[in-house]
């Protein structure tokens, strides 16, 4: 029986007219360009209720709305440009559980929404983006499934996001219940060419704990491959977020910092427009949906 990876590479052509993910490039005074990192709050939903874990753990689980939609206002009211969505219960359990109230959200605002968890087939993938949604996340059949995974890419240029998540090193799948043999960098460079949207680089210790992010992790994860990589765990106050400028990430993912107030989401806006220039921005390029 072939392994997972152990398979030929597809031939693959980049595609010109695809942006990777649209992230914002600027000028500095000195008419040098930078990428921004970009601020996603996430909205994590369980059960039609927004919700947040610690370290992935279910039965650590906080309630911060009965209403996912509202929250998403919310947080759009605030400054927000971008939203990561989780379907928790999806992750588990390979459906879209929770699609009536992503598709709520969707109604109420109109800023790009990615979704992750329980997207598993070409169907899903369509319907969903046909929804209204920007790019979906996918990790476990990604790593299950690394043809199908190569395939979809190619049908869906600039629209998937290829989820990473990590518990000491190594790729944990199925809502981060089961975790492989699999290093997360190896998993990442096998995709690296593919007209992937981004990485989405979860650090499943640091997720929810409100003790800061694994910077040396995803600095790792950023030297190994080309493509845009999106910081997720840990992430709690402005610093933090300057610390990932600093490593070159792309992006963050904000979650339960959002919503215990230990960080504003202007301030972490602010600090991901910053990045490590010190704010000096003369020309900016917005991204669109």
């Amino acid at each position: 029986m072939r392994r997972c990876f152990d398979v030929p590479r597809l031939p693959c052509k980049r595609i010109a007219s695809v942006s990777y993910y649209r992230f914002c490039q600027c000028l500095t005074v000195d008419g040098e360009g930078s990428s921004l990192v970009q601020i996603w709050p996430a909205i994590d939903i369980r059960g039609g209720k927004c919700v947040r874990l610690k370290q992935g753990d279910f039965a650590r689980e906080t309630v911060f709305g009965e209403d996912p939609a509202a929250m998403a206002r919310h947080w759009v009211s605030q400054g927000a440009e971008f939203l990561h969505l989780v379907d928790l219960d999806g992750a588990r359990t390979g459906t879209t559980a929770n699609e009536p109230t992503v598709r709520a959200i969707l109604q109420a605002i109109h800023v790009p929404c990615e979704l992750g968890g329980g997207i598993r087939d070409e169907e899903t993938i369509e319907r969903l983006l046909g929804a209204g949604l920007s790019r979906l996340v996918i990790g476990t059949q990604a790593i299950r499934r690394p043809e199908w995974f190569q395939r979809v890419c190619r049908r869906f240029p600039g629209k998937l996001v290829l989820g990473i998540d990590a518990r000491d090193g190594r790729v944990a799948t199925d809502g981060w219940l089961q975790t492989s043999e699999m290093e997360a960098t190896r998993l990442a460079r096998h995709f690296a060419d593919e007209p992937i949207a981004a990485i989405v680089y979860t650090d499943i210790a640091t997720d929810g704990m409100m003790a800061g992010p694994n910077v040396a992790a995803m600095a790792a994860m950023k030297r190994a491959v080309g493509c845009p990589v999106v910081a997720s765990g840990g992430v709690t106050t402005v610093d933090d977020v300057a610390r990932l400028a600093e490593a070159g990430m792309d992006g963050c993912i904000i979650g339960r910092a959002l919503y215990e107030g230990t960080i504003k989401l202007g301030e972490a806006i602010r600090a991901g427009r910053k990045g490590t220039l010190g704010g000096a921005f003369r020309i900016g390029f917005p991204t669109d949906k």
